[in-house]
């Protein structure tokens, strides 16, 4: 299933999420699935739409309403039988977005984090990171922010993504506007987290997305340049913090962005991300075929296609 926002364009009333199940190699004719419509009868934009089957094999979607990123809120709908029919759209609690772009992890304990972030009113926005953290499936929420830098500095960041380490250790990665993909670590769940940190994967202020695979190994979906939304690109690690070129998914000009990442049961990696502004392109990976290259000088490979 794939999910997104469409309407007249960003930001207008008339904006919903809007969705495509894959059935038999096809997919489906979209559905909009939520709108904006408020009580009084007024409408704000949807914005963001993220999907994540839980254990138990619920399907949430949660996704975003308002008139712009500074003051939206979260919402979500859930489905019990794969996206057929969903339960009433149901607002999160105050100060609760939900995850921003990317899924939510669910951990041993059944637990979910969700990696979202905030954009202030003032202009340039301020960016923050935070993650929220749910034991009862998304009935009541707590909220964890990144410590403070040892100098009292702050990196603008948002939408992060979550990989899941060995011991329960989590690591987020996400978008900057320093020219780098960010991270950021927690020991403890996801209750806590270390000071933002840029990393060596260049970010030309564009989404991405990272997944880490059942047998361990991470991957993360990204635009490898500091200027522009082509190419976009695959890298793959197995400790989040050093990272080889796998796969050139888009070198053409263009815009290729805002990736979504998973693997499947079977063990396939499904991409979504939109292309040049006009499709979703859907992408899937064997990842057992991957020949990852190191980057020992941060530049991609020109082998690596």
């Amino acid at each position: 299933m794939t999910a997104w926002f469409g309407g007249t364009r960003e930001g207008a009333a008339d904006v919903g999420i809007w969705l495509s199940r894959r059935v038999t190699g096809e997919w489906t004719r979209p559905i909009e699935v939520a709108t904006g419509i408020q009580p009084d009868g007024g409408r704000y934009a949807c914005w963001n739409p993220v999907l994540f089957e839980q254990r138990d094999k619920t399907l949430t979607l949660f996704y975003k309403v308002g008139a712009n990123p500074q003051s939206w809120w979260g919402m979500l709908r859930t489905s019990r039988d794969g996206g057929r029919t969903w339960t009433d759209a149901r607002r999160l609690p105050d100060g609760i977005l939900g995850p921003i772009k990317n899924k939510p992890v669910q951990l041993a304990d059944g637990s979910l984090v969700a990696p979202s972030s905030t954009e202030s009113l003032e202009r340039p926005s301020t960016w923050r990171v935070h993650f929220e953290r749910t034991g009862d499936a998304g009935l009541t929420w707590t909220a964890a922010f990144p410590s403070a830098s040892a100098d009292g500095s702050a990196i603008d960041a948002i939408q992060p993504s979550i990989l899941v380490h060995p011991g329960g250790r989590l690591q987020a990665l996400g978008r900057t506007r320093s020219q780098r993909v960010f991270e950021t670590w927690s020991d403890d769940g996801g209750r806590s987290w270390t000071p933002i940190r840029l990393t060596g994967l260049p970010n030309p202020n564009s989404g991405i997305d990272a997944v880490t695979l059942s047998n361990g190994r991470h991957l993360i979906v990204y635009n490898h340049t500091t200027r522009g939304r082509s190419p976009l690109n695959v890298s793959a690690s197995r400790d989040g913090k050093l990272w080889d070129a796998a796969l050139t998914l888009e070198s053409e000009p263009g815009e290729y962005s805002y990736p979504a990442v998973i693997q499947t049961s079977d063990g396939r990696v499904h991409i979504t991300y939109t292309w040049k502004r006009q499709r979703i392109k859907h992408v899937v990976i064997d990842p057992t075929r991957l020949k990852p290259v190191p980057m020992p000088d941060g530049n991609w490979p020109h082998e690596v296609r």
